[in-house]
């Protein structure tokens, strides 16, 4: 059968065909434990009874009517987001990208509010903010900007968890109106800051009156222990994104502002035919309900701790593994070597994982994981880790 799927992905030779909590079924019903979750995507784990539930019922109802609308649900989700993060509004929209190209048009309009002719925002190397032409250019990697230019002028980029650098340009530039920084870079290879970065970054923003703008599309939803993962730091951005567990697979990301950055946004300066429909609402609504129920923000911490314990006591000292390191269910262990093999082997044990920055095991298991599935996930992974190093 002709294949006319455009081959942006290199698809590994499997298709899933259903799903149950942390478990996934191949067309030859092999079983899977997924330990991806769809990059960070289904925190609640696949089929889970109440997003199903609530998406059945909301397509008998209404899925869409566009956004010349009031919408319900719109608002009620985004009461809901605002309580928990202390932000004043929402824009939605249908992906991440989407939700930080908002942010980069929200920094742009604060700058020519303040007279600043070419409005320049500061982002990281190694970072991840999506594939659209201005998200290409905010985002640390050269391989998935190449063949795209001309990119997007207005940035300027520094070393990851270097508040210095940050300095550097303050000191050096008029034009800089924003930081868009991720709390935790999720592709660069699970790279946590140090203690006082995002706190420094704050008070830079504050000093030179930017707008501190995160990226929380895969820490955010109580992936790293806590609702967001600048909640670690206890800090409050002025702009914050997020998107994927948003939904828990259903497509929504938001755009959250605080402050004169809740403002900037007047009818007529974005849009989006499809963002924040009802049907992308009431599964978001529904998927808080559910972490705050079950309490698995809190789970998500403590299950967090006992991986890295786990690891740790199967990997330690073990040639080859330079970093075991991770902060809630946002897991990555460090080779000294690639290891994008390591995939498809996982894949024939039963095991989806992922490799990312060509030598980081990064695992982002489902919120529901339970004690003795994590088991089952350090014991194979450190399986596997040890059989590649000994090859």
């Amino acid at each position: 059968m002709a294949n006319h799927i455009m081959s942006t992905y290199k698809r590994l030779p499997i298709q899933f065909q259903r799903g149950e909590g942390i478990w996934l079924w191949d067309s030859e019903n092999k079983q899977y434990l997924d330990a991806l979750s769809g990059i960070a995507v289904c925190g609640l784990g696949h089929a889970h009874p109440a997003i199903a539930q609530a998406i059945a019922n909301q397509a008998g109802l209404l899925v869409h009517t566009s956004n010349l609308y009031g919408i319900t649900l719109q608002e009620q989700l985004a009461d809901g987001l605002c309580e928990l993060s202390g932000m004043d509004r929402v824009f939605f929209c249908n992906s991440g990208a989407e939700a930080n190209e908002a942010a980069i048009k929200i920094a742009r309009l604060y700058g020519h509010n303040r007279g600043i002719h070419s409005p320049t925002i500061i982002v990281m190397e190694k970072s991840f903010h999506g594939r659209t032409l201005a998200t290409l250019t905010a985002t640390g990697n050269r391989k998935v900007q190449a063949g795209f230019e001309p990119l997007v002028q207005g940035f300027i980029r520094v070393p990851y968890n270097d508040l210095a650098a940050i300095q550097t340009v303050a000191a050096n530039s008029n034009d800089v109106v924003a930081v868009l920084v991720e709390p935790i870079q999720g592709e660069g290879g699970i790279n946590i800051p140090d203690a006082d970065y995002l706190q420094g970054i704050r008070s830079l923003c504050n000093e030179n009156h930017w707008l501190m703008m995160l990226d929380e599309i895969q820490s955010g939803m109580g992936r790293t222990g806590k609702w967001f993962a600048w909640q670690h730091s206890d800090v409050t951005p002025d702009v914050a994104t997020l998107a994927k567990a948003l939904g828990n697979g259903v497509p929504i990301g938001a755009c959250l502002a605080r402050g004169k950055a809740a403002e900037m946004m007047k009818p007529g300066s974005h849009g989006s035919t499809f963002g924040g429909n009802p049907l992308a609402c009431r599964a978001a609504i529904t998927v808080l309900e559910v972490l705050e129920q079950q309490h698995l923000v809190a789970h998500a911490a403590t299950l967090g701790e006992y991986f890295l314990a786990g690891f740790h006591a199967a990997l330690s000292g073990q040639k080859g593994v330079t970093s075991i390191r991770g902060r809630g269910l946002m897991i990555g262990i460090e080779l000294d070597r690639p290891c994008a093999e390591l995939v498809e082997k996982a894949l024939e044990q039963g095991l989806l994982i992922n490799v990312t920055a060509e030598r980081v095991i990064r695992l982002l298991p489902p919120l529901v994981t339970t004690v003795k599935q994590a088991d089952i996930i350090i014991e194979h992974v450190s399986e596997l880790v040890r059989e590649f190093l000994a090859g």
